[in-house]
């Protein structure tokens, strides 16, 4: 059995950012088109009108004031209101493959690694883009690591889940180390007609080097002194996108293959959930949580955030002990907590105590205790 350290993270950010009000035209522009189209329906009352949305309204609502996206033309276009990504050819680098090599030269640079390090890549998201061959694969071949790669979904928690997964691997000594990848097109299943979540998303992918300590010589180091997971079946975020719609004649379009949630439902069932996760790990590894430095959480929504660690310490929260990157990123489902941990590590003394924790769709939470090396 080998103590296991992360020694490097990644960050890949897209070249282009939408703010807010940039959004808001867009989608207010598709309101009055869609309002003066069926201005009979509605006037007969055959028809609900569509209302407009605010750059404050999404603000006060997500703590989110603008998101790096991999197509921003095709997003703020009325007419069509999805990024522009056009196919490649299976000779081409796929565009998941080619945000996480981005993101992975980050890491093993960070990590004091080549390729020749890694035995084994684990691309962990919430949206792959294809079932097969695996995109982990992919980036394997891109990268020229021998080894294993696999790829695996477990939503906005696939990051956390990974680095157990990942860790699980070194610490029983089926590798040196791994890396763990995760690329999120996130817009990519986002409804922007939909005025209560079109401005949730954004693109990005992380990565994260996991190895054994005695190997490790970087100055990033953390200890992964534990990690706990937990699932458990909720139907209020869904995707009901897949191969089996094109056997049971179903649109691609219609609203239910695309991001649906019921946010007050979700927020009134996970925060409890992750706090208690939280707090009962703490426990089980003999740990106050006034003794955590640093929490860096998933980055879904402002207010979930500041409830679960006012539920954690009693009091609010300082910006330093729960760092925000969801007002420039949006929401990167599983890349989220980690570009949070990427972002705002290297201030935290030796010895500092941290959490990692994400959650979402499942439902599923991970939490992963750090201790700065």
């Amino acid at each position: 059995m080998h103590n296991v350290v992360i020694s490097g993270t990644g960050l890949y950010t897209p070249a282009n950012s939408i703010s807010n009000e940039e959004l808001v035209q867009s989608f207010n522009a598709y309101v009055q088109q869609f309002n003066a189209h069926n201005a009979a329906a509605i006037e007969a009352g055959e028809i609900e009108p569509l209302a407009e949305s605010s750059a404050a309204f999404i603000e006060k609502a997500s703590g989110i004031k603008s998101r790096f996206v991999m197509d921003k033309a095709g997003i703020l276009d009325p007419q069509r209101m999805r990024p522009h990504l056009p196919e490649r050819s299976n000779d081409e680098m796929s565009i998941l493959c080619e945000m996480a090599v981005g993101a992975a030269k980050q890491a093993l640079e960070r990590a004091g690694k080549t390729a020749a390090d890694i035995d084994g890549v684990i691309v962990a998201c919430s949206n792959l883009q294809r079932p097969y061959p695996a995109i982990a694969i992919e980036v394997q071949h891109a990268l020229g690591i021998q080894g294993f790669g696999f790829d695996m979904n477990v939503a906005c928690s696939s990051a956390t889940f990974g680095i157990q997964t990942a860790s699980n691997s070194v610490q029983l000594g089926q590798a040196r180390a791994v890396l763990l990848i995760s690329p999120e097109v996130c817009t990519g299943h986002l409804n922007f007609r939909d005025r209560d979540s079109h401005f949730i998303f954004g693109d990005a992918a992380t990565a994260v080097v996991v190895e054994r300590a005695d190997l490790a010589t970087s100055p990033h180091q953390f200890d992964i002194v534990s990690s706990k997971l937990l699932t458990t079946f909720s139907n209020n975020i869904r995707n009901n996108f897949g191969f089996l719609n094109r056997a049971s004649d179903e649109s691609p379009d219609s609203p239910d293959k695309l991001f649906v949630q019921e946010g007050r439902k979700v927020f009134r069932d996970v925060c409890p959930m992750v706090a208690e996760l939280i707090a009962q790990h703490l426990q089980e590894n003999q740990l106050d949580v006034a003794d955590v430095k640093r929490f860096w959480l998933h980055q879904a929504n402002l207010s979930m955030n500041h409830l679960i660690v006012k539920r954690l310490l009693g009091r609010e929260a300082s910006i330093e002990e729960a760092p925000v990157i969801l007002d420039t990123y949006a929401n990167t489902s599983s890349a989220g907590s980690v570009i949070a941990f990427h972002t705002y590590q290297d201030d935290l003394q030796s010895g500092a105590l941290a959490v990692l924790s994400s959650f979402g769709a499942g439902y599923s939470i991970g939490s992963v205790i750090l201790r700065k090396r």
